[in-house]
């Protein structure tokens, strides 16, 4: 069909507005640039929804080798080691850019900020904002920012459906707002889309974040990496609401501790106990979960009256479950949370097709590796858009007006998709149950209907994981509990991952690549 064209005279598109999209347009500043946003300015995005902070060594027993151990550490591996040293070298600088962006950070009396303890990080160096609110402060103060700035064109309500790529390159891109579909001719686009939590039935994350951009990018022919690790944050607070609201990783940084029903520790025995790192404490629960049993978090004895305090949103959240968490230990179970993996990208954020970026949980710059360290996507969101708006603003093009004709696809449903991605990609996995998975999704993903995406996704996730045959990180494998003396990251296009998927529809053996 042939689809209106908005002329927005070659400006760079960015296609999410949560923290990674916003500051990405607010560093491309005084160059226009077009921000588009899937819903009202601020809902229905990620980061609005993040207790956590920022991690930056900026205390004085701190220093950003220490950042770069924990963060290696916690990846297992698979951790880009020139990536991590630039990323916690330039934290302190982006704190002190949200900071001149208006981001109200929690501070002491006398003005320095309130630095809290995360898991498995070994000094105190998370700046939050609002107690247990960051990412709610950090989305408001972008928010008023980007509307202040003359430069950004903010379309609201406007869901992107594809990326039209010629001759390798992105030449526009295809969009349906409330008027129908248009087109928005350019060069360059970003994507800032977030997560795939939404594949998943417990999930922190919006049932809109079902991984969008990795599906525009994997249309495109973009190359896509380490798909296979999913974090599953530990501490859910365990209720019938989705998504499930956090119990952030901040309350056992104060001293809370896991207990079963009999109100034993049951991670006594495990180095860094609570604060060990995430795939390792999701595992523990799980396990107790899986035996029947329930778990909670007690606070009781480490914050107890001032638990409110501390955490007003937390606090809030718990008693509407009616639990008192000054009173009561706080019922939790693992949710999905975070997408180490993404768009393989360079140190400026560009993908493998010529004119298309990725910023923020979409993109996977290698600062994860195999399990994400606490709080430090929020970091990586404000650290690398200024990259990427730099690379992006750097990069030469040529206007192209000519109208575009494309098949519009409907709109995309995950609903169908997640009992399966729920079964076959959770903390513990296996091959019998992911090669039912990807026959299941395969012939969802091959058609143009609501479930493709979410269904491409998610199969491309199966093979990623069918082919990691090991333990590594957020990646455990009941079949192949072991962990592979070499650290190998993994590469996925659209075509390589519909090959195999083929293949193994046929019972032929998956081979890496």
């Amino acid at each position: 069909m042939n689809l209106d064209v908005l002329d927005i005279a070659g400006a760079p598109v960015v296609i999410g507005a949560g923290i990674a999209g916003l500051m990405t347009a607010l560093h491309l500043a005084p160059e226009p640039v077009v921000l588009l946003s899937n819903a009202p300015l601020g809902t229905g995005v990620c980061s609005e929804l993040a207790q956590g902070g920022l991690a930056a060594s900026l205390g004085g027993d701190d220093d950003p080798e220490l950042h770069l151990c924990d963060t290696i550490a916690a990846g297992d591996g698979l951790c880009d080691e020139a990536t991590v040293r630039r990323v916690v070298r330039a934290a302190t600088n982006a704190i002190k850019t949200l900071d001149r962006f208006g981001v109200a950070f929690d501070r002491y009396p006398e003005g320095a900020l309130r630095l809290g303890l995360e898991a498995a990080h070994s000094q105190r160096r998370i700046v939050h904002a609002g107690g247990d609110a960051t990412g709610r402060e950090l989305v408001r103060a972008l928010i008023a920012a980007a509307r202040r700035t003359a430069s950004i064109t903010i379309l609201e309500n406007v869901e992107v459906r594809r990326l039209i790529v010629e001759d390798g390159s992105v030449i526009a891109v295809v969009a349906v707002g409330y008027a129908g579909a248009v087109a928005l001719p350019t060069r360059r686009a970003v994507l800032a889309t977030g997560g795939i939590g939404g594949l998943f039935c417990d999930t922190t994350n919006p049932p809109g974040s079902w991984g969008h951009g990795l599906a525009l990018a994997a249309w495109a022919g973009a190359e896509l990496a380490d798909l296979e690790f999913v974090q599953f944050h530990p501490t859910a607070l365990d209720t019938p609401r989705r998504p499930m609201p956090l119990v952030s990783e901040a309350v056992r940084g104060e001293g809370a501790m896991l207990i079963d029903e009999r109100g034993e520790r049951f991670l006594a025995e495990t180095p860094g106990g609570e604060l060990a790192p995430r795939d390792v404490v999701a595992r523990a629960v799980w396990h107790q979960l899986a035996a029947g049993g329930r778990v909670f978090l007690d606070a009781r004895r480490c914050l107890g009256p001032s638990f409110e305090k501390r955490f007003p949103g937390i606090a809030g959240l718990c008693r509407e479950a009616g639990v008192d968490p000054a009173t009561d230990p706080i019922p939790v179970r693992p949710a999905a949370h975070y997408h180490m993996g993404g768009v393989a990208v360079d140190a400026g954020g560009r993908s493998s097709v010529e004119g298309l970026w990725a910023c923020g949980e979409v993109a996977c710059t290698g600062l994860h590796g195999a399990n994400r360290l606490a709080s430090n996507s929020l970091t990586e969101a404000a650290v690398t858009a200024s990259w990427v708006a730099e690379s992006v603003a750097g990069a030469s093009y040529t206007r192209r007006r000519r109208v575009c004709s494309t098949l519009v696809p409907p709109r995309p449903d995950a609903s169908g998709i997640r009992a399966v991605v729920s079964a076959a990609l959770g903390i513990i996995r296996d091959g019998q149950t992911m090669r039912e998975a990807v026959a299941t999704l395969l012939p969802m993903a091959g058609h143009d209907g609501p479930k493709s995406g979410p269904a491409l996704v998610s199969l491309m996730l199966a093979v990623a994981a069918l082919r990691r045959e090991e333990s590594r990180g957020a990646h455990c494998r009941s079949d192949f509990p072991r962990r592979d003396a070499d650290a190998c990251t993994s590469r996925l296009t659209l075509n390589s991952a519909m090959q195999a998927a083929a293949a193994l529809s046929c019972r032929a053996p998956i081979r890496s690549t």
